[in-house]
């Protein structure tokens, strides 16, 4: 039976939960070998890039205090929410399967412990994806971040508290709306210490709808897409995941959401005093994430970069799927810190990542930030202006060497390539002006015509095999993509393309990159094994939820294109929220009206609990007449018209193919 909890499918840790399949054939952990086009394209990158500096390295383990001692985090079960170990195949030198750059960042990213970064200011870094930051105020802690899931939370306050000090917590900070950077405040906080006040939670303006809301209405393809960019379906190894670029994976565990007490939402700043400590705010929206802030602590000299700054170039476009960020914006708000703090500013930190310290490495660091993402802004504008599309500009724009050459601009999160292409759907949408791309074939069927213009699957797989041996794996690609995606059953198209995918993760220096072209290979040798994964959300989220936002959830999931001749109008009066919602339904879609019922030609007035409904259409449409017989539900009118409603509300495959049809 499916728990209320699939109405919601937080990404990070919707993946991090997902029991990993069995190969039929052979694992991901048989990949091949790096061919010689492979290794030549790696090796190219370390006469480029200035690998004998070590300036990372040293800021990476500077201030480390202590780690864990056994490198597991069990949650109340004995399970493992975490596990560093798997990453200490790192320790090793870039394999010739490894992009080098790409294995380096994944060698720092997998430093971890607790780690002093300034007098009054702690880090637990290499425990979850994000980083969890403590700031020692006048009473007790100020929590930054507390990670996804109050386990690793937990574990690393149990470290604090051991080598630090034992102080209660305060307040807690949340930099933006990513669940990797608040899932786990309840390790902390819980309903009590607002109300009396004990606790104050403190967001940028928009987190707590924005958190609840991002992966609602995408959740199920955003989800299924996550696990190819986390890489959380491949083993940890040469051949396998490196992590993911922005750090290293996941933890699995408890989840929640608190709404905040206080609000920050001015973008030219706002001072608070909290616990004593000053911080200076900027609210930096439709950045990184569409709610998301940075501060400035003038007593210690010290800026929370939030994710903003970060030692890699981001997503202008995030791979799993979401809405396009603005370089611009993303720029500016660099900028302004520059403006307020550059002159004062002794150490900066982020929710990813490693601080950098003194004044001159920090403003250096910052401009360089700043002008890689208005660089790719401006230059994707003036090239679409000239009549470029999207895949030109991607292929023709390369970043000024003195930008590309710093560590923290490479593509280890994002990349050049599909950040150029973000900025141009931001303003241009999918559509490249060409007509031939206006109305395409579907796949299957331009994959079946490909086949037969090539003379036939035999003769386009003999040709692809050509290419292959001539290192021409995007071609490959392109070629084998159209057999697979036509419904071929050729085993043989499809491991070449799983050799070509995997080539071209062994020189991805995206994290994502790699995950995606290695997850790719793995299901199409062996198939996918769909096996029972845990619901995500909490129940924190599902209450969190709007009623406006519930609805139209729901609604979005009603299979219009299949009973669009039916016409229902129902009233609800949800009794656990004392809620009245109108719900007409005609021509295939639904439109909800929250707060208020129908007055005229209604179908049916039902009683239940918005729970009820929510566990109801979350896969246990089947239980609709049980729930009516129990009383659960009381419907006063057409009562077959609600059971029919309800067993038309869809729910999705959660193991749908990418890489097949």
């Amino acid at each position: 039976m499916k728990t209320v909890s699939t109405l919601l499918l937080g990404t990070s840790v919707l993946i991090s939960n997902i029991s990993l399949y069995k190969a039929q054939n052979r694992t991901p952990a048989d990949g091949k070998s790096a061919s010689n086009y492979t290794q030549k394209s790696n090796n190219a990158l370390k006469n480029y890039l200035p690998f004998n500096d070590n300036t990372d390295f040293e800021n990476a383990q500077k201030g480390l205090i202590a780690t864990l001692r056994d490198g597991e985090i069990k949650d109340a079960g004995g399970n493992t929410s975490y596990s560093t170990k798997i990453f200490d195949f790192l320790n090793a030198e870039a394999p010739s399967t490894a992009n080098p750059s790409l294995w380096r960042q994944s060698r720092l990213n997998a430093i971890n412990g607790l780690f002093k970064v300034a007098e009054n200011i702690y880090q637990i870094r290499g425990f979850d994806l994000a980083n969890m930051t403590l700031i020692k105020g006048k009473t007790g802690w100020i929590v930054i971040d507390p990670l996804t899931v109050e386990e690793t939370a937990l574990a690393g306050m149990e470290l604090v508290k051991r080598h630090v000090g034992d102080f209660p917590v305060k307040a807690v900070l949340l930099t933006h709306s990513h669940i990797d950077h608040f899932g786990g405040m309840r390790a902390f906080i819980n309903e009590k210490d607002i109300t009396n006040g004990a606790i104050k939670v403190y967001a940028p303006d928009g987190f707590f709808e924005h958190s609840i809301s991002e992966n609602v209405m995408g959740g199920n393809a955003m989800s299924r897409r996550a696990a190819y960019m986390y890489g959380n379906l491949l083993p940890k190894n040469a051949t396998g995941s490196l992590g993911s670029g922005l750090g290293t994976t996941t933890a699995k565990g408890s989840t929640g959401i608190l709404e905040p007490t206080d609000i920050i939402s001015k973008q030219d700043g706002e001072t608070r005093v909290i616990d004593g400590v000053t911080i200076e705010f900027i609210y930096t929206p439709e950045s990184e994430a569409p709610a998301e802030m940075m501060f400035y602590f003038p007593e210690f000299k010290a800026f929370c970069q939030a994710e903003n700054i970060s030692h890699t170039l981001h997503n202008l476009y995030t791979l799993r799927g979401a809405q396009v960020r603005n370089g611009l914006k993303w720029s500016s708000y660099i900028d302004k810190s520059i403006q307020k703090f550059g002159d004062k500013v002794e150490v900066s930190f982020g929710s990813h990542h490693w601080p950098v310290w003194g004044n001159s490495n920090i403003v250096t660091f910052w401009e360089n930030q700043r002008d890689m993402y208005r660089f790719i802004h401006d230059q994707t504008l003036r090239l679409a202006n000239q009549g470029y599309n999207p895949t030109e500009i991607a292929e023709m724009l390369k970043l000024p060497e003195a930008l590309d050459k710093q560590f923290y601009n490479r593509g280890y999160y994002g990349s050049v390539s599909h950040d150029v292409k973000a900025q141009y759907q931001l303003y241009f949408g999918w559509f490249d002006g060409n007509p031939s791309n206006l109305n395409p074939l579907p796949p299957a069927e331009a994959g079946a015509k490909y086949i037969e213009f090539m003379g036939g699957e035999e003769n386009l797989l003999q040709q692809a095999k050509k290419s292959y041996e001539k290192g021409e794996y995007r071609w490959v690609a392109e070629v084998l993509k159209h057999v697979v995606l036509s419904g071929s059953k050729n085993q043989k198209a499809k491991d070449l393309l799983a050799d070509a995918y995997e080539q071209l993760g062994y020189m991805a220096e995206s994290g994502p990159w790699r995950n995606f072209y290695l997850t790719g290979a793995s299901e199409l040798r062996n198939g996918k094994k769909m096996v029972a994964r845990g619901g995500t959300a909490s129940k924190d989220m599902i209450n969190g939820m709007s009623s406006e936002l519930f609805f139209d959830y729901m609604a979005m999931r009603y299979k219009g294109t299949d009973f669009s001749k039916e016409q229902f109008n129902f009233n609800i009066l949800l009794t656990d929220r004392n809620e009245k919602v109108g719900l007409i339904v005609k021509n295939g879609m639904v439109t909800p009206r929250i707060g208020s019922f129908l007055s005229n030609n209604v179908t049916a007035t039902v009683t239940m609990s918005r729970n009820d409904l929510a566990v109801l259409t979350a896969g246990n449409n089947d239980k609709v007449r049980e729930y009516i017989k129990n009383r659960k539900i009381k419907v006063e009118g057409n009562a077959e018209a609600f059971i029919n409603f309800i067993e038309h509300i869809d729910n999705f495959d959660a193991w749908f193919n990418i890489v097949e049809p």
